[in-house]
């Protein structure tokens, strides 16, 4: 039986900041195919606004026009990855979550059932926020938070995360040269997120908090994450494919790390 892996791929990745970048998307597709010869893979994708806005070119500070092209968008998106998946025989599915699925066990359940299901029969599950009918802007983070809740809720092995870094420094690697990144972390204290939080930068606001409140969970509940570069996969494959660990942070409270 196939370990549960759960990748998380922000819209940094698959869009230059405006648009969806095709090549990108190759190369994600090609990672992902790569990944399911050993593990059954749940993806979970941003880039509904940003495919939507290759179409129409609506003012994204304005919540409601950021729905529309996330609703324009989300077509456009599980279509580029049907045609480049088909390339590797890999038929992809399509779920939708709001907050709310989250909110009882039912809803978990019959959600874990029909990925289960998928996954069973060999389909790659395809997950994003629903933005266009979310309550608020960015209610999952950037799907940060929504990865870690179904790595955890629907029995992940691990989350994945591919991010525009190449893993968690000791400071703001876009403003210091010497910034180290930090191999292993095993335990988050709600400091640390603070501190970064109001560190004042792009490596703050590009969402390096989120993804350390998606660890901070996912710790709690004995889940491990990785994170590391969504432009150069290369160490992510080695990493999950053979155990050699040279770049990203694994968030581990398991294997005894100091």
């Amino acid at each position: 039986m196939k370990q549960k892996l759960v990748i998380k791929i922000g819209t940094s990745i698959l869009s230059n900041g405006d648009i969806l970048e095709m090549s990108r998307i190759e190369k994600i597709c090609s990672f992902i195919s790569a990944l399911k010869t050993k593990f059954d893979i749940i993806l979970v994708s941003s880039g509904a606004v940003a495919s939507g806005y290759t179409r129409i070119n609506l003012d994204k500070s304005k919540l409601s026009n950021k729905r529309a092209l996330a609703s324009i968008g989300q077509p456009l998106l599980m279509n580029a990855y049907n045609t480049i998946f088909n390339k590797y025989n890999i038929i992809p599915s399509q779920l939708l979550f709001i907050s709310t699925i989250f909110d009882s066990k039912d809803k978990i359940e019959r959600t874990k059932e029909t990925i289960n299901t998928l996954l069973e029969n060999g389909i790659l599950p395809i997950l994003n926020e629903n933005d266009a009918i979310a309550q608020n802007d960015l209610t999952f983070g950037d799907n940060d938070q929504l990865s870690a809740y179904v790595a955890h809720y629907f029995h992940s092995n691990m989350l994945v995360i591919l991010s525009d870094v190449y893993g968690y420094y000791d400071k703001d690697p876009l403003k210091n040269e010497d910034a180290k990144l930090i191999k292993y972390i095993n335990k988050i204290k709600q400091e640390r997120i603070l501190a970064d939080n109001v560190a004042g930068s792009k490596f703050a606001t590009g969402g390096i908090v989120t993804k350390l409140m998606a660890a901070y969970f996912l710790l709690n509940n004995n889940k491990e994450m990785f994170l590391c570069s969504g432009f150069d996969l290369q160490p992510t494959l080695d990493f999950l494919l053979n155990g050699n660990h040279y770049l990203g942070t694994l968030f581990s409270n398991k294997r005894g790390i100091e």
